[in-house]
Formats: structure tokens, sequence, C-alpha cells
């Protein structure tokens, strides 16, 4: 959503959900708040979290696999 309007569906652009509190990429106009990023936040927020929110921390996932001390030792003297 920009000042001269949206592109999105016919230039329809939704206002942002609840869970965009706080996000740096949601803008106030004149007819509400709305994503400069996405033209339908809820459709973000639908599987878990919106990968372009600015507001919410991303974990690194943590690899469950044990690696063997001896070869790890190996590989590092090459």
């Amino acid at each position: 959503m920009t000042v001269e309007g949206c592109s999105y569906n016919g230039g329809s652009c939704h206002h942002v959900v609840e869970k965009c509190d706080g996000c740096n990429r949601s803008q106030e106009l004149s007819s509400g708040w709305y994503c400069s990023a996405c033209p339908e936040p809820a459709v973000k927020w639908k599987n878990g979290s919106c990968n372009l929110a600015t507001h919410v921390a991303k974990t690194a996932a943590v690899s469950g696999t044990r690696i063997n001390p001896l070869k790890a030792s190996k590989r590092g003297n090459r």
C-alpha cells in the first residue's frame, strides 16, 4: 500500500492484523494501517509467524545429530 493506492486485487489492500503490532513495515495512511511489504497480512500469519515481520525474533534450528569428536578433530586439521 502506498499513498497513491494499492495495485493488489483490483486496488484493495487489507488492513494489518493484531499480530503485526510493533512491526516496522506497517505504516499509517489516511484510511488506516497497512503493511508496506504485503498486501494481505492475514495470509502471512496463517501458518505461523510472518517471514517479513521485523518484531519477531527468529530462532535458529539446532541440529540433533551427534558428531564424533575424533572425526571432527581430524577434519579440523585439514
